[in-house]
């Protein structure tokens, strides 16, 4: 008998120092967001306004603040922001052109807003140990040589041993270079005939 009282004295202890350390908790819990609220309340400052400088209708609430700049309206959405245009991928002749002669190739990335063209490694079937990887960078877009950054990387692999090398002022630089030039100028140019 002595042992079962001793046992529900143990678990009174317990449900009380638990109830305690739940007490405790909330307490602490409460204390911390009430001093959160009157720290943050202290930040906000309210301004009195009166109402001969505030209009009390809201439409005419709304005009005067668009009219100060404080908000806006559907009609300046509509017009134009000053020198912002946007071209899409279709309308520039170039990365147009890049596409279609680098078809054959796997693209691994391709990006328009970023102006960047990767291609995968690519092996021809006559070479068994070299493969070439091609990125363009696009400087500009206008339809010349220097708005165009052509790097060629070619990967030799012998024996599992793979060495990657860059390709300097390469052959493939200018053919590449060229074609796309080339194709740029006549996709200019039917774009032109396509508005007459």
């Amino acid at each position: 008998m002595l042992v079962y009282l001793q046992f529900y004295f143990q678990i009174y202890q317990m449900n009380f120092t638990q109830s305690k350390l739940t007490l405790f908790k909330n307490i602490l819990t409460l204390s911390t967001v009430i001093l959160i609220f009157f720290s943050f309340s202290g930040c906000v400052k309210f301004d009195k306004s009166s109402t001969r400088e505030t209009p009390v209708n809201a439409q005419e609430r709304a005009k005067k603040n668009v009219a100060e700049g404080r908000g806006m309206s559907l009609k300046n959405l509509t017009r134009g922001r000053g020198g912002t245009t946007y071209e899409f991928s279709t309308s520039n002749p170039m990365w147009r052109a890049s596409l279609e002669i680098l078809d054959f190739l796997p693209l691994s990335n391709v990006d328009y807003s970023g102006g960047v063209i990767i291609t995968d490694w690519y092996k021809d079937e006559t070479s068994k140990s070299d493969e070439i990887k091609i990125t363009l960078r696009f400087l500009s877009n206008e339809i010349r040589t220097d708005s165009l950054k052509i790097i060629v990387h070619q990967k030799n692999c012998i024996n599992n041993n793979c060495s990657i090398v860059l390709l300097n002022d390469s052959k493939i630089n200018s053919q590449l270079l060229t074609e796309i030039i080339r194709k740029a100028a006549a996709l200019e140019k039917q774009s032109k005939v396509k508005k007459k």
